[in-house]
C-alpha cells in the first residue's frame, strides 16, 4: 500500500480590526515572513500574485500581508455581509493551492528604497531625533498597531513634526487618526520634547 502525504488542511478565521473597511483573514500557515502591503496594482502585479488577484475582485482595494495573516480592505460600496465568505474561500484555496503569495526578493527590493530615503533622514542633529522617534515608535506603537491587522512607519522628522505611513487595516481607519492623535502624538510629545505633532502621510 502506498503512503500518502496528508497536508494539513488550511484553517482559516477571521478578526475584525479597527476599521470597519478592513478585516483580518488569518491561517494556520506562514503566509509571508515580515510586512508586506500592497495599495497599488502596479506593485502588486510585480510583486505579489496573490495580492494582485486578489486586487483583481472589483471590492478589494488593498491586501496586506504580515506573518500568518493577510488583512484586506475592500471597497466603500460593498458590504462585508456579500463578500466576506467569498474571500474567505479565496484565500483558503490559494493558499491549499500553494500559489504564491508574495515573489521572493520583495523584502530586499523594500529595504533598498527604504535605505534611499534615510540616508537623508539620520545625519545631523535632527537625525539624533529621528533615530529617537523611529526607536519609540518600533518598540512601542508598532506591536499594538500589529494586533489590530496593521502597521505603523516613521517616515521622516522636520521641524518638530513626525511623519509617518499607517498600513494594512489602519490605512484610511477612521480611529487611527484618534490614535495618531491622542495615543502617539502624546507619548512622543512627552519622551521627546521636541516633538509638536504627528501627521499621518499617505503611502
Amino acid at each position: 500500500m502506498e503512503a500518502t502525504i496528508t497536508k494539513s488542511p488550511v484553517m482559516l478565521y477571521t478578526e475584525q480590526t479597527p476599521n470597519p473597511e478592513a478585516l483580518k483573514y488569518v491561517t494556520n500557515r506562514m503566509l509571508y515572513r515580515g510586512i508586506a502591503d500592497f495599495k497599488e496594482k502596479e506593485l502588486a502585479a510585480e510583486w505579489s500574485p496573490m495580492a494582485n488577484s486578489l486586487m483583481e475582485l472589483p471590492y478589494v482595494k488593498s491586501a496586506y500581508f504580515n506573518n500568518n495573516y493577510v488583512t484586506i480592505t475592500k471597497e466603500f460600496n460593498y458590504d462585508w455581509s456579500e463578500i466576506m465568505l467569498k474571500l474567505k474561500e479565496f484565500v483558503k484555496e490559494y493558499v491549499e493551492n500553494g500559489g504564491t503569495i508574495v515573489k521572493d526578493g520583495f523584502a530586499e527590493y523594500l529595504e533598498q528604497t527604504t535605505a534611499e530615503s534615510n540616508a537623508v533622514q539620520f545625519s545631523g542633529e535632527n537625525g539624533e531625533i529621528a533615530k529617537k522617534v523611529k526607536d519609540l515608535i518600533d518598540t512601542y506603537v508598532k506591536p499594538a498597531v500589529e494586533m489590530d491587522g496593521g502597521n505603523i512607519e516613521f517616515k521622516a522628522y522636520e521641524n518638530g513634526t513626525v511623519y509617518v505611513t499607517m498600513q494594512g487595516s489602519c490605512s484610511g481607519c477612521p480611529s487611527s487618526t484618534v490614535t495618531l492623535k491622542a495615543g502617539i502624538e502624546g507619548m512622543l510629545k512627552r519622551m521627546v520634547p521636541e516633538v509638536t505633532e504627528v501627521v499621518q502621510e499617505m503611502a
